[in-house]
């Protein structure tokens, strides 16, 4: 299928600005002869000179679905030797759409089944691959078997809110500690179908320690939402709190000490006056601190943010005749010259989203939205191959994305540092056949840097107060936590009236309970 000349003209409703770009004939259907590794991000696999924790961080859209282990398993070896040679000591997994939303709402034993599979498949992974790491080593020399832990990945913790979860994985769940939790729906009603959740942690390692914040997410759909977009950004930054932001504001108000009674004299009053400002000055500035040391913005710890940031590349749905990317190197509509279209690269330039982040150079294709055709004949299990074509109704975008808070210039100035965030791999997988989203994912040596490091100094440069982990771009919501918990409250009402009206299992519920009621009645009107 061919497509004839068209113009993509995303627009920003913020700046009004239009983009355009005029593409012609180029085919909507392929397979999936991509591989992630020829489109490598980042080709040093030299270690940095400081000491550092290696991080992989993947986010996957699985679109309600239950994964399917051996494919998924096999697809993440690849992203697990990508620039590598070992396996990273962290993994985090941002999942969107990790089930059913009656399901994801209830939580607990209804998610199990489905987050259970993504434990399985990190560590069915990981062990092909220590396994070929041992091979390579022995070089067929007879070696005595080292004991290793009965799975080389620990859980460590997992949350969810909504649809929206986060499991985090490390080789040593020992050097993980002070872990916090922090949650925020932006959905209706402020629920979970859209969100965000947070973990946040210290990580002790061989060469020092440093402060580790991940947040999942999930933004708003569709071409034209990009406002919404920015706002659902605008409300994780406000609502996303590692501590309840109320009980620091009550401390706060109980720390002001009223002032005496006693009426000063006429030459006094303006120094008691100076004297009270600057305390009420040093009052609201620690208040500020400790309501920034528990947003996403910590200023002492290192952030990334993964998820389905659903920016598109036009704010309109393409017509009929529209121009796709193409996989094909020598096609005059290939990939890359389509990113420049890309909405949140505008936004996050523009100031408006993804305030202070960075990401490291898009090399891979869209990874949204593919229709995966029918099973080939004869094809083998696992199907590692799928056959798919772009979505006629939808542009091709780069939805899934991981960004992150660089070191901060302050420490890059330093003498005899050489601390750098070094990224090995940003890439996606293979489509798969359960989704309509590629996985993607991100690899990078992240230097250990101690939280009295990593705080900004009193002198910062005025280029330096840009950095969100100066000053926050934002007010926190004191009523942050009262309003999730709130909105917990209607996500386990409307998942349990959901569950009950809308599967089988419900409804066999319901069946019995009707019959039990019945019976009651019966046996009422007998005895």
């Amino acid at each position: 299928m061919t497509a004839s000349t068209s113009t993509a003209t995303p627009t920003s409703t913020a700046t009004a600005a239009t983009v355009t770009a005029t593409a012609t004939t180029v085919s909507r259907t392929s397979t999936s002869q991509f591989e992630p590794s020829n489109l490598s991000t980042s080709t040093t696999m030299a270690p940095p000179s400081a000491a550092s924790v290696d991080l992989l961080c993947l986010t996957f859209n699985c679109a309600k679905n239950l994964l399917d282990i051996p494919v998924f398993s096999t697809h993440l070896q690849t992203a697990f030797r990508q620039n590598a040679t070992d396996l990273p000591q962290v993994v985090v997994l941002s999942l969107q759409e990790v089930a059913p939303l009656a399901y994801s709402f209830i939580g607990g034993y209804f998610l199990s089944s489905y987050l259970s599979r993504y434990e399985q498949a990190v560590n069915i992974a990981a062990q092909h691959v220590l396994d070929d790491i041992s091979s390579q080593e022995s070089d067929g020399i007879t070696t005595t078997p080292t004991a290793r832990p009965a799975k080389p990945y620990t859980l460590v913790r997992g949350n969810n809110v909504g649809y929206t979860a986060i499991m985090l994985f490390a080789r040593d769940p020992s050097r993980l500690n002070e872990i916090q939790e922090a949650e925020v729906g932006f959905g209706a009603a402020e629920m979970g179908n859209k969100g965000a959740v947070g973990l946040r942690m210290l990580y002790e390692g061989d060469g020092g320690s440093s402060e580790l914040t991940f947040v999942a997410t999930h933004l708003a759909a569709m071409e034209w939402n990009l406002p919404r977009r920015n706002a659902n950004w605008a409300a994780i930054m406000r609502g996303m709190a590692f501590g309840n932001p109320e009980v620091v504001v009550n401390s706060y108000k109980t720390s002001v000490t009223p002032s005496p009674a006693s009426t000063p004299s006429a030459e006094d009053q303006p120094e008691r006056t100076r004297l009270l400002d600057d305390e009420h000055d040093e009052q609201h500035s620690r208040l500020q601190k400790q309501l920034h040391n528990i947003s996403v913005f910590k200023p002492t710890s290192h952030l990334f943010v993964a998820g389905d940031l659903n920016y598109r590349i036009s704010t309109t749905s393409p017509p009929p005749s529209a121009a796709f990317p193409s996989l094909d190197p020598e096609s005059e509509n290939y990939y890359p010259d389509f990113f420049r279209l890309d909405q949140l690269t505008r936004e996050r330039n523009a100031g408006r989203t993804l305030h202070g982040l960075s990401e490291h150079e898009v090399r891979f294709p869209p990874t949204y939205k593919y229709n995966v055709l029918a099973q080939k004949p004869g094809t083998q299990e696992p199907e590692l191959d799928v056959p798919w074509k772009f979505a006629a109704h939808r542009y091709p975008g780069w939805t899934d994305r991981v960004l992150f808070l660089d070191v901060p210039s302050w420490l890059k100035k330093g003498d005899g540092h050489n601390l750098k965030l070094n990224v090995r791999a940003y890439d996606c997988l293979p489509v798969l056949r359960m989704s309509d989203h590629r996985p993607v994912f991100f690899r990078a040596d992240v230097p250990l840097i101690a939280p009295s490091e990593m705080a900004p100094p009193s002198n910062l440069d005025p280029d330096a107060t840009k950095d969100p982990r100066a000053r926050l771009p934002v007010e926190i919501d004191p009523e942050a936590w009262e309003r999730r918990a709130a909105a917990r409250r209607k996500e386990v009402m409307a998942g349990w009236s959901m569950y009950l009206w809308s599967t089988k299992h419900g409804a066999c519920i319901l069946t019995t309970l009707l019959a039990l009621s019945v019976g009651v009645y019966w046996l009422y009107r007998l005895f």
